[in-house]
């Protein structure tokens, strides 16, 4: 992981564009590259004020963009942080996304020294569920978010 640089556009919009990535995020399928570039400039500037935010996922052994993890205020004013993730379909089944989730809840613990994780899915969304429940995270309610139903998973620090 690392942050996103001006290269990273066309590649993370190729990503962000596809309905069927973007099914189960946010708004859904970016339209534009200009909707992109906000995105990118939007994760910039999460790192220089907060320190934390979304971030570029590189594939090591191709050294190919495959996606963006990352941390956010829950609800964009916390307290809690929100774990996130969004994977290029040639990434998915492969383990990336609990490999990501795995480093950015310690990250949260260990460096940011939060007490919780938590994390939004879609109920539809089986795949992420489960690689929610591998990072140790159980069910702690349900909130509408971007006018869906969500299911709203955490971790506590002393748990982990």
């Amino acid at each position: 992981m690392r942050p996103f640089g001006a290269a990273d556009r066309d590649a993370i919009h190729a990503i962000y564009s596809d309905p069927e990535v973007m099914r189960y995020v946010g708004h859904g399928a970016h339209r534009t590259t200009a909707e992109t570039a906000r995105a990118l400039r939007g994760y910039a500037d999460a790192l220089r004020t907060r320190g934390y935010g979304f971030v570029a996922v590189v594939e090591l052994s191709s050294g190919v963009l495959i996606g963006d993890g990352g941390l956010h205020p829950l609800a964009g004013r916390g307290p809690d942080v929100e774990l996130g993730y969004t994977l290029a379909r040639d990434a998915w089944g492969r383990g990336y996304a609990t490999e990501i989730g795995s480093a950015l809840v310690a990250h949260a613990f260990e460096a940011l020294g939060v007490p919780r994780v938590m994390a939004q899915v879609e109920p539809e969304n089986a795949a992420s569920r489960r690689v929610l429940e591998k990072l140790g995270m159980t069910e702690r309610g349900v909130r509408l978010t971007y006018g869906r139903p969500h299911l709203l998973y955490g971790v506590d620090r002393a748990l982990v």
